[in-house]
């Protein structure tokens, strides 16, 4: 909860308007208050960030693994895993969805490690629903590697990757810069644990040997690649080739390996934020201390597990642990939706949440990135409270964007050195990924071990919008070279039909919205063959009931662009916003889409949205964000009010 509620707001007095025009204007006023509710005194919002089950179930059995239940928070924990079973009997990863084998699998154990009973109803559904679809077998790597260290299956079901791929050099075709933050801050601890395969203390010694519908010892074909390819075959040979000579490491280059990695760890271990400050980062990072003997009040130890314990969300009913928090995204976002109302009277709210924002800007530490961008100044912002190694390209433009739009004399030097780092960030061929730059190094998706597909960070179209919409709305004069390329770049990107690809949100209505923004403040018109494909498209696609929805089914090969059997307020406002940008506020469209807003608003002047609408990996981890319920629709009705009102039906800004 906040530590300070703001007060209330109330809009400035407006003329007698027609009866839709109030009732906009009380929707509007409602949802401003409510969002101003939620802001903590010292000016950021933080909205609660769900995962499915897969983050609370290893929760669970992280402390288990360490030998210290903690029986009153699994007693909660447990409620919030019951309550996400399907009614198929297994766990989805998104609301809605059809049973994920691994997330089945990883819940099931930690049920069972909360104490409940094998043969209860949930329980017994949940186990047949397991090995209805191959049992536990055919989990996932991550999944198996959990496995083997409670000694549920042997370490030969793991793909090998040697911790001495941390002495490899730089010109190596594996190398730990090669791959994304994500993957190498999670994966680097990991290398030290699959090298010392320590095994669980389990003091209960639960074991789920009957998800299994082969005994696991017996099976030998474990490894395969996660494509069908040439490289994925080669890879495969590669692992048994190396799975024979693992044994024959010299030890002292094995123990300068394991040093190497501790020191990573280490130097990047970023206090009580965490490692990386993703939760399967700080988690691994707590397991390789814990398995090299580190003492509980070793400071390091102290502090890898002071970061897991503030990802927990603890309500009655609905405790569990978010996979990272997301406060400079929801302060950057909340901001740009409150200075689309246009009300002086929000001065001091928005005031309060820039200057914060603006102390979050990373300019000191050179981060990971640096390696393939060496010479680039820092000034970018992460997503989460403290993260300096691993700004995004994606936070920098949202809050460089919101600092420039509100007073650009004032954060002129903070917005200037923040487009300096995006435009050093930006890749060959003129788009952008999330964290570093040219991480298009697509060979490594075919090793066994990047069965998650989300081994790198390539550049994706939403992302790439969000810079261009920046640099856009800065000017072209400074960077018309990367403006330029940045533009070729999503009209390459764009679909058949004529959508965009939403790598962090869901789905195409994401990418479009985001591509439609960032080529309006480009300066491509509303007439362009882009524009005009998009727009019909996303008219389309509209629902019956005026609203926008689309499921994270669309991201599985053949699956329909933005399309879903429901509705949901967030991508109602990303197709709004999307449509607005294209010069279609008075698009019949658009006003049902805001008839739908204003419909499905609840009195407290929020949305009910339980469907996930975001991403962590590509069909492996998705998530709902908690704010996007109310500060995107409030965007979307405020930017359509303020357009209504001007003499002017163009959007100015750059998202």
């Amino acid at each position: 909860m906040p530590d300070r509620l703001t007060e209330t707001w109330s809009p400035e007095p407006a003329s007698a308007g027609e009866e839709s025009d109030r009732r906009l204007a009380e929707a509007i006023r409602h949802a401003t208050n409510a969002l101003l509710a939620l802001q903590h005194g010292d000016g950021h919002w933080l909205f609660e960030l769900e995962a499915d089950a897969t983050i609370s179930a290893e929760y669970v059995l992280l402390y288990h693994y360490l030998g210290r239940p903690q029986p009153d928070l699994e007693a909660e924990i447990g409620t919030f895993l019951r309550a996400g079973q399907g009614a198929d009997g297994g766990w989805p990863l998104f609301y809605g969805g059809r049973l994920d084998l691994s997330c089945s699998v990883k819940a099931y154990f930690a049920l069972k490690a909360i104490g409940d009973p094998p043969d209860s109803p949930h329980m017994a559904r949940a186990r047949a629903a397991i090995l209805a679809a191959g049992g536990a077998r055919h989990c996932n790597v991550f999944t198996r590697i959990l496995l083997a260290l409670f000694g549920e299956l042997p370490w030969r079901a793991v793909p090998v990757m040697p911790v001495e791929i941390m002495l490899l050099p730089r010109w190596s075709p594996f190398h730990i810069t090669k791959v994304s933050y994500w993957s190498r801050t999670v994966l680097v601890p990991l290398l030290v644990l699959m090298a010392l395969r320590p095994r669980a203390r389990n003091p209960r010694q639960v074991s789920i040997r009957e998800l299994f519908a082969e005994d696991p010892l017996a099976v030998r074909d474990w490894i395969s690649g996660p494509t069908r390819s040439v490289w994925a075959t080669g890879f495969t040979l590669l692992d048994s080739v190396l799975r024979a000579a693992e044994p024959m490491f010299p030890k002292a280059t094995r123990q300068r390996a394991i040093e190497a990695a501790v020191a990573f760890v280490n130097q990047r271990l970023n206090g009580e934020d965490g490692l990386g400050a993703i939760f399967p980062a700080m988690a691994n990072a707590l397991m390789m201390y814990d398995c090299l003997g580190y003492p509980r009040d070793d400071p390091r130890y102290q502090s890898a597990e002071a970061a897991l314990r503030k990802l927990l969300v603890c309500k009655p009913g609905r405790t569990h642990c978010q996979p990272c928090l997301s406060p400079v995204w929801d302060t950057a976002l909340a901001s740009h939706a409150l200075m689309e109302v246009e009300d002086k009277g929000l001065d001091p709210a928005i005031g309060r949440a820039l200057e914060w924002l603006a102390g979050k800007q990373v300019l000191e530490v050179e981060g990971d990135w640096a390696a393939v961008r060496p010479g680039l100044r820092p000034g970018g912002w992460a997503f989460q409270y403290e993260n300096p190694h691993y700004p995004d390209v994606d936070d920098t433009a949202v809050a460089g964007l919101a600092l420039d739009r509100y007073d650009r004399r004032r954060w002129r030097p903070a917005v200037a050195r923040a487009a300096e780092w995006i435009v050093g960030m930006q890749s060959r061929g003129g788009g952008w990924g999330s964290f570093d730059a040219d991480n298009t190094h697509y060979y490594l998706n075919h090793i066994p071990f990047a069965d998650h597909g989300a081994l790198l960070d390539p550049p994706t179209a939403d992302v790439s919008a969000r810079c261009l919409g920046f640099l856009a709305q800065l000017g072209e004069a400074p960077h018309i070279g990367a403006v330029g390329a940045a533009i070729e770049f999503l009209h390459r990107e764009q679909e058949p039909d004529g959508s965009w690809y939403g790598r962090w949100g869901t789905n195409y209505l994401y990418g479009t919205w985001s591509a439609l923004a960032a080529l309006n403040a480009a300066g491509v018109g509303p007439a362009s063959s882009a524009m005009r494909r998009a727009v019909a498209w996303l008219c389309a696609k509209q629902h019956v009931d005026g609203g926008w929805g689309e499921s994270e089914e669309s991201y599985w090969p053949g699956q329909p662009h933005g399309e879903a059997p429901y509705s949901t307020p967030s991508q109602t406002a990303w197709a709004l916003l999307g449509l607005m940008s294209a010069g279609e506020v008075d698009n019949p469209a658009v006003a049902r889409g805001v008839r739908y807003l204003l419909e499905h608003q609840k009195s407290d002047g929020t949305w009910e949205e339980p469907w996930f609408t975001a991403v962590g990996f590509l069909r492996v981890f998705f998530l709902r964000y908690h704010g996007y319920r109310l500060y995107f629709p409030l965007w979307a009705l405020a930017r359509y009010s303020r357009l209504k009102r001007g003499n002017c039906r163009r959007v100015p800004f750059g998202l």
